[in-house]
């Protein structure tokens, strides 16, 4: 695969797997109405509010060629879930996804119940395009709500209001059972009781699954160049417990850091990323980790959506490469399974990183010294202070220097 920056393996030395991880499609269409000033991802505005101001048949035409170009490095391995990211796919007509589906199966080994996830976002989208949607092969959405307040959505820069969010997610469930709702909380100006209010209102609708992440100001965002006012970090904290609460008692299963599901309804897409598997990104800004069976590399897609078209079109679509070091390998799976409320099992670390687990050995003995982790010689897993507090127990897995 060509590409401008490719790294050789450390020179600390190869690694060695056994078998190769699950392998999942990630998906990334750029284009947002608006950009949101909270956004930290690769999204570009389009020039209006009609979806044919993003050059949706030559993108369509730009992903099947990149999938194209990376065959050879998946040739053979089959596909268990494709996620659909953005920015807002869902600004894509049903048509242009319909012919994406049929070229991905033209072309990989897809398992017969993959899931197939599309994110979409209140006001960009009405009940037709849900069913054809359905009907075209996607099994899951993902609505981005946020709030259903309207100050609040108002604060956050979006382009919905609280009723055209409720009429989503009605006109969602329509034609889908399986469905995740985004919110999002700390945000400016919140109180407790409008936080719970959010929590308990997405609730009731009853969908399978449920995310609420921490508002954060991102670097190159809005946001941070122009603060908003914020709820302090002990309120924040109160806010992350009273949802967790809240969630529980609504026979919701906190699995993640920030996801809950109905049983068995967890989002399979990504436990792949946190159980370390692999994922082939294409499109715009997509990264990729690709595991053989003495490297596991890490790709990026150019960002810019016209010179990414543009670099496909020439047989390049990749701007940076590198094979994960050894001494970056713990860290880099801690980061992920750690994130899990269950852990991994121990043997896990070993299939997926090609190294035993008497290299993390001495950080996992100070996380277990500290209350963060609990361990057997069958399970590892964050203990709630663990949970909490997660960016503390990550950095006792920093190779010295920090991540390269």
């Amino acid at each position: 695969m060509p590409a401008e920056s490719i790294t050789a393996v450390s020179g600390l030395g190869s690694i060695s797997l056994k078998a190769l991880p699950p392998l999942s499609l990630y998906v990334h269409i750029p284009w947002c109405v608006r950009k949101c000033p909270y956004c930290d991802f690769n999204s570009h505005e389009v020039r209006g509010k009609s979806q044919g101001e993003a050059p949706e048949q030559d993108y369509v035409q730009a992903l099947i060629a990149d999938l194209e170009l990376a065959l050879p490095q998946i040739w053979g391995r089959r596909v268990y879930s494709i996620f659909f990211g953005g920015g807002t796919p869902s600004l894509f007509s049903a048509r242009a996804i319909e012919e994406l589906l049929a070229a991905f199966r033209a072309r990989l080994n897809l398992a017969a119940d993959a899931e197939i996830t599309l994110e979409a976002n209140p006001g960009t989208f009405e009940s037709a395009k849900f069913r054809d949607y359905r009907a075209c092969g996607v099994n899951r959405l993902s609505i981005g709500i946020q709030s259903f307040n309207p100050a609040k959505l108002q604060a956050l820069g979006r382009i919905h209001d609280g009723e055209e969010a409720r009429r989503a997610i009605g006109m969602a469930q329509a034609h889908f059972d399986n469905i995740n709702l985004d919110l999002m909380y700390a945000l400016p100006q919140q109180t407790l009781g409008e936080a719970e209010q959010d929590i308990d209102t997405a609730a009731g609708f009853g969908t399978t699954h449920l995310s609420a992440y921490h508002l954060t100001l991102e670097p190159n965002t809005l946001f941070h160049r122009h603060p908003p006012p914020l709820p302090d970090s002990e309120l924040a904290a109160d806010m992350q417990e009273m949802i967790e609460e809240r969630l529980a008692g609504s026979a919701y299963v906190n699995y993640e850091t920030s996801a809950f599901a109905q049983p068995g309804r967890e989002c399979r897409h990504n436990l792949n990323y946190w159980r370390f598997g692999d994922y082939l990104g294409i499109g715009a800004g997509a990264h990729s980790k690709l595991s053989f069976p003495d490297r596991i590399l890490r790709q990026m897609r150019y960002k810019q959506p016209r010179e990414y078209m543009q670099r496909t079109a020439a047989g390049a679509p990749v701007q940076e490469e590198h094979a994960v070091s050894r001494q970056d390998l713990g860290f880099e799976f801690m980061m992920n399974a750690l994130r899990l409320a269950d852990g991994f099992e121990a043997g896990l670390f070993a299939e997926r990183t090609g190294l035993a687990l008497t290299v993390v050995e001495r950080p996992l003995r100070e996380a277990v010294q500290r209350g963060l982790i609990t361990r057997d010689h069958v399970r590892i897993a964050p203990t709630k202070l663990g949970q909490r507090f997660l960016n503390d127990l990550l950095q006792l897995f920093l190779p010295p220097g920090g991540a390269t």
